[in-house]
């Protein structure tokens, strides 16, 4: 009985160290973290008051723009400085020098062109010397290339206006937006606000005739504008120096300007409350520290402590259980849960009759989603495609998520196809219905691929890779559909993946060539410039078409590498064939990658082409959407000096819409519209309004696949200027280019705009 005592008391104290090592872990735990709380609260001030700092000079930069505004929005500055370059000093010194001088305390304003050029200046009220304003010209055209494009109207535009040189935006009151720009600037080595502003009239809107010209006024930040912003946001203080401060005791913001270019740092005192709560909380964490001192001398404590560690330590493992077999985000069965209930239910259902129904399906281009708006809203997406998915499931059904955007459905069935295609038209039309992502509306479709078993596979691994075989068979179709699995379908997707790999390696070997046919322009029949096409030819499979391995490009995920390499051989082969223009395909997928950009100014750089020399021809699969973002790729693809031509138009139902979404150099007749053209009357109308449409919109118009002298002539007729087609010639080597380039009968032509 005494070595028992003995045992439970060296239990005891075994508990009651313990018990001590832990609470006094846990009280240096506490004193560390108030410590770090308080570190923390003053981090949150400090960044808090940049941020309202920040915030204030914005303010204070829109004040600025608001009072200049009410100067240079009035039909009497039309007349007198708002186009070209005839002047009234006398009014312009009195309402803009004079004027805006004692009302903004600006240190010096500009009157400019639309170009930049100084028209006149003031400075202090009085005529300023023009050099002052030379320091400040490529500041001023980097702020003119902002106003010129349209990111800060003074409201929304409805529509645009012709000029004589340019389209201006209009409201929907019908009064013509402002265009304006502010910020920050090195203003002769002291950082300055700086805001620029169109000249537009108030009321007359049809003395708007030509690009209008700018104010530009400079307010540098000076003691007197410091005090104000200082007592504006109730910082201490607040001073303007060269540099970050000495003393981390002082809160300090760089002042930048558009190009990230330091111009300065403003200064000044927190306001923190580290030191005050230190003072006010010292004798509640001393009674706190003895308060535990206290417990410690009671046994039961440790006991209750050891009993909740135990629940704890139960409560985890639960936990951890269920994080192994569920997804983190949304909480549904993950492969391996998934796995373990496929096998039970094909075990249970061996002898019954009855058939397990797996549907494997993805949503279509979510890829896409998460590299244009971001994976935060791509997680959006899933959450409610999630609870979409559990609204609809039945008892004892199986819904778990196997990866990123895949989802696997497990119902049991009578029969296997009917269940199978019960399951897929379910799933079809669970997705007809569009989802609402942060407050816009997004069509999402699935793509579906359906197996059963024990009929067509006995096991759980079986029955998940015919499911898979058919969700391939479902893409390859178009995607937003549903495929069974079926025996002939196994041996046409391992065709299609082993041309998959043959591609991949095909691309990595350099084993693909290039072809080039002849556009031709029909005013005197030169070569007005090449169609890049690409070729493979298989050493046993002999030639595949581009129609063939071109979508397996796209649904294997191998377009940009393909793309890349159709850019890199054309351009290393564009060096040989002198001036002339050639046009490059684009698959949509390529272009929405999210490196497409600066891959293609790499491959410039070092292949060393001269970007004026090609044009990319896109289909209307790249706009479905019309994002802002495709917009954007495509003018910028513009701005580095290449041509954006639109291919096979007329095939889609929006031809027109796209069109006046985005200024194309060039549109393509689709081929459809030509064969056939010499007894179809209805076709040589449509082709002759395309023509005319195209001409309208100052677009060159190609006509593709003339293979004929009457289809050739009846096209001419039409007024398309530019054709191609077996007429003349199919696609060729770049031997055969360069060799063709060098006969007397070519003359170097470019389809310039």
């Amino acid at each position: 009985m005494f070595r028992g005592l003995v045992r439970a008391e060296a239990g005891m104290r075994r508990a009651m160290l313990v018990i001590f090592v832990a609470l006094a872990t846990f009280t240096a735990a506490l004193v560390g973290g108030f410590f770090h709380a308080t570190r923390t609260a003053d981090e949150a001030i400090r960044a808090g008051e940049r941020q309202l700092l920040e915030n204030q000079i914005e303010v204070t930069v829109r004040g600025l723009m608001d009072t200049q505004t009410l100067q240079v929005t009035w039909d009497d500055a039309m007349r007198n400085a708002g186009q070209g370059h005839r002047i009234d000093p006398t009014w312009t010194d009195t309402y803009f020098g004079t004027f805006l001088t004692e009302t903004l305390g600006a240190n010096a304003i500009y009157l400019i062109d639309p170009q930049g050029e100084l028209l006149r200046s003031w400075e202090g009220g009085n005529s300023g010397r023009p050099s002052r304003y030379r320091a400040l010209v490529p500041q001023v055209r980097a702020a003119l290339r902002i106003v010129d494009s349209d990111t800060s109207l003074s409201g929304r535009p409805v529509t645009y206006r012709q000029l004589t040189d340019a389209r201006w935006p209009f409201g929907a009151d019908g009064r013509p937006l402002r265009r304006r720009y502010g910020g920050l600037i090195d203003h002769h080595g002291r950082p300055a606000l700086m805001t620029v502003i169109t000249v537009l009239p108030d009321s007359h809107f049809e003395l708007l005739r030509q690009r209008p010209n700018l104010l530009v006024t400079v307010r540098d930040i000076d003691p007197a504008l410091l005090a104000r912003i200082g007592g504006a946001t109730l910082l201490t203080d607040l001073r303007l120096e060269r540099g970050p401060p000495a003393s981390t005791r002082r809160n300090a913001m760089a002042m930048v300007d558009g190009n990230d270019r330091e111009l300065g740092w403003l200064t000044w005192q927190p306001h923190v409350v580290g030191p005050l709560l230190l003072v006010r909380t010292a004798p509640l964490l001393a009674g706190y520290i003895l308060f535990y001192c206290l417990v410690l001398a009671i046994g039961a404590v440790g006991i209750r402590e050891a009993i909740r560690v135990s629940r704890e330590l139960a409560a985890s493992e639960a936990r951890a259980q269920h994080i192994a077999l569920h997804d983190s985000l949304l909480g549904l069965p993950n492969r391996t849960h998934v796995m373990q209930r496929l096998t039970a239910l094909l075990e249970e259902c061996r002898d019954s009759g009855e058939q397990v129904v797996l549907a494997y399906f993805d949503l279509d281009r979510f890829k896409a989603i998460n590299e244009t708006v971001g994976h935060h809203v791509g997680d959006d997406v899933l959450v409610q495609v999630a609870e979409r998915l559990r609204r609809t499931l039945r008892p004892g059904d199986v819904l778990g998520r196997l990866a990123s955007d895949e989802f696997v459905l497990v119902r049991r069935g009578a029969d296997g196809r009917t269940c199978a295609d019960e399951l897929g038209a379910e799933l079809m039309a669970l997705f007809a219905e569009p989802f609402m992502v942060f407050g816009q509306t997004v069509a999402i479709t699935v793509s579906c691929g359906i197996s059963w078993g024990p009929e067509q596979a006995a096991d759980a691994k079986a029955v998940l890779r015919n499911a898979d075989v058919a969700l391939f068979e479902a893409k390859a179709k178009g995607r937003a559909r549903y495929r069974r699995f079926t025996a002939e379908l196994d041996a046409t997707i391992r065709w299609r993946r082993d041309i998959e790999g043959e591609l991949r390696r095909a691309i990595a070997c350099d084993h693909l060539a290039m072809a080039y046919q002849p556009i031709i322009n029909l005013a005197d029949g030169s070569i007005a410039g090449f169609e890049a096409l690409v070729r493979w030819h298989h050493p046993e499979r002999g030639d595949i078409s581009p129609g063939t391995f071109v979508p397996v490009a796209e649904q294997s995920g191998l377009m940009p590498e393909l793309g890349e390499w159709v850019l890199r051989r054309v351009f290393a082969d564009s060096h040989d064939f002198g001036l002339a223009e050639i046009s490059i395909n684009l698959s949509p997928l390529q272009l929405v990658t999210r490196d497409f950009v600066g891959t293609l100014r790499r491959l410039i750089g070092e292949e060393c082409v001269d970007p004026s020399r090609f044009s990319f021809e896109i289909t209307e699969g790249v706009l479905l959407d019309r994002s802002q973002r495709v917009l954007d790729l495509l003018a910028e693809l513009q701005d580095m000096g290449f041509r954006v031509a639109l291919d096979d138009f007329g095939t889609g139902y929006s031809s027109l819409a796209y069109l006046r979404t985005f200024q194309f150099d060039r549109i393509k007749i689709d081929r459809s519209f030509v064969q056939g053209i010499e007894s179809d009357i209805d076709a040589q109308s449509i082709l002759r309004a395309i023509v005319a449409l195209g001409r309208t919109l100052r677009m060159k118009v190609v006509a593709e696949g003339v293979e004929t002298l009457l289809q050739q002539q009846l096209v001419h007729a039409a007024g398309c200027q530019y054709v191609q087609g077996y007429l003349y010639w199919r696609a060729l080597t770049p031997e055969q280019v360069i060799g063709l380039l060098a006969t007397d009968k070519v003359r170097s032509y470019r389809l310039a705009v």
